[in-house]
């Protein structure tokens, strides 16, 4: 076997996330979106002792999974969705395998596991999308929609997905026409000029309300220098673009249109500066019988419907709270926080972005509870100045887990009880090698799929506290590595 040679195979075996694994020249390749059962040809990227890399080039034949023709005209080209080829039957069935088969690895005990739980709805489910403004290829003509697969320059103009509601695709055709028509450039990463960054788009599910996000630079695409709001707008011709978009056919209403300012040089959205074009910053959602404002950049679970099986599976492992006082621990907006409320002493949620712990206040006097309090901070400094101890702490950190310092600082809490909520399962069986390593033991776990068509899925483990085992220090010698947090899912 040769670096940059070509071969083909059928894969034999597949992993968490999107790596099929095939057996060639007594190594093993792992080859990134190969499914099982595939005949495929692929290029060798890296060599190692026993192992190889390759890259994925074409897919000769499909795998007997594959049983369904993808219903979204992007698949393949689009890098979101990976399973729209495979019943929904089949998702669950290879989600649930790759999380009970993550955790086993790391528990090594008896536990209760108690399966998968499906979305109540598999298509139109998001209620916010972030798109990027782009090209379809080098200096190729205005696009925006998501990622091409295995791209990180190109874009694919998404403009019938599948996972949203209709009025997405509306909007998003429009704001693509307006600013070809415009002809105003979209910010190029590596050069840093431009102007064009990100559409944002939020729904409700209960009411359908919309929230319309534009996020630019603050350049001119003819010069370069910055523009104060007033140039911006008349050079983004904002008023019109706005009398466009209040002027579509849509199932919901459009009940704000923002525009936000980024100069940063990081490809994330990171709101400088908010303006408010037309009506609102906010919307509201209903989830389990609770209202929340959602404001522009707060986190809040993409999936209303199946968030709600997600807290109610949660609420069922915190079990009986009466007369307890709860941590939720990056507690977002607070939705945790709020369901778990009304049958505790008192809930504490803790959360770094200020905007969210604001709504999360906001939230908690909307739906009339006064024994909730939210701190804005990191988790690491801030539950060393909280007074209360918790009886219980619920976990539902960023997609690369916890830090291990912080991890250090929750455990000496000593409580008995703690509920993880994990969207990234390979975070969590890191995290649980930690907890385990200090005396914790899962007794309880499910998966909770959130998001149909793709590679991702939510897991819940409930830990117990073994009865005299000591709270030292689990792993001996350097802490485990943990990659800089931040969830691209919010």
């Amino acid at each position: 076997m040769k670096k940059g040679q070509v071969y083909e195979g059928v894969v034999e075996r597949y992993t968490f996330p999107n790596k099929g694994y095939l057996k060639m020249e007594n190594r093993e390749v792992c080859v990134k979106g190969a499914l099982s059962g595939q005949k495929i040809r692929f290029s060798v990227k890296k060599l190692r002792k026993g192992t190889a890399e390759g890259r994925l080039l074409e897919v000769l034949e499909k795998s007997p999974l594959e049983t369904l023709e993808p219903s979204c005209p992007h698949f393949g080209a689009c890098g979101g969705c990976a399973y729209q080829t495979l019943s929904y039957e089949t998702q669950l069935q290879i989600k649930e395998q790759q999380v009970k088969g993550l955790l086993d690895a790391v528990i090594e005990e008896d536990y209760i596991w108690d399966g998968i739980k499906g979305s109540p709805v598999q298509e139109a489910y998001r209620n916010k999308m972030e798109f990027s403004f782009g090209d379809e290829y080098k200096d190729g003509p205005l696009a925006l929609g998501m990622h091409k697969k295995g791209s990180f320059h190109d874009i694919v103009t998404v403009d019938s997905c599948k996972i949203v509601d209709s009025d997405y695709n509306a909007i998003l055709r429009t704001v693509l026409a307006f600013y070809k028509e415009k002809e105003i450039p979209f910010y190029k990463k590596m050069q840093h000029v431009g102007v064009l960054r990100h559409l944002v788009i939020r729904q409700t599910t209960w009411n359908k309300d919309i929230l319309v996000n534009l996020v630019t630079t603050t350049q001119s695409g003819l010069t370069g220098e910055h523009l104060d709001q007033t140039e911006l707008e008349e050079y983004l011709c904002l008023e019109e673009l706005k009398e466009k978009l209040l002027s579509l056919s849509l199932n919901g209403t459009i009940v704000g249109i923002l525009h936000t300012h980024n100069d940063s040089l990081s490809d994330a959205v990171i709101p400088e500066k908010i303006v408010t074009v037309y009506g609102q910053e906010f919307i509201y959602e209903k989830i389990l019988g609770l209202t929340f404002k959602i404001s522009p950049f707060s986190f809040f679970q993409t999936n209303s419907k199946g968030a709600e099986v997600l807290y109610e599976t949660a609420r069922s492992y915190v079990g009986e709270t009466k007369d307890k006082v709860i941590f939720d621990l990056y507690s977002g907006t607070g939705t945790i926080a709020q369901m778990l409320a009304p049958v505790a002493k008192k809930v504490i949620g803790v959360e770094i972005v200020e905007e969210a712990v604001e709504a999360a206040r906001e939230n908690a006097a909307l739906n009339g509870l006064d024994n909730c309090e939210f701190i804005a901070g990191d988790v690491l400094k801030v539950i060393d100045e909280i007074e209360e101890k918790p009886d219980i702490i619920v976990l539902d950190p960023p997609r690369d887990g916890i830090h291990p310092k912080a991890i250090e600082k929750i455990i000496a809490y000593g409580v008995k009880e703690m509920v993880y909520i994990s969207c990234k399962p390979t975070s969590l069986a890191r995290d649980l090698e930690i907890f385990k390593a200090r005396g914790y033991k899962v007794v309880r776990g499910c998966a909770v799929d959130q998001f149909v068509n793709t590679l991702h899925c939510e897991s819940i483990v409930l830990l117990k506290k073994e009865n005299n085992v000591s709270i030292s220090n689990g792993y001996e010698g350097n802490e485990p590595e943990i990659e800089e947090c931040g969830c691209i899912y919010g």
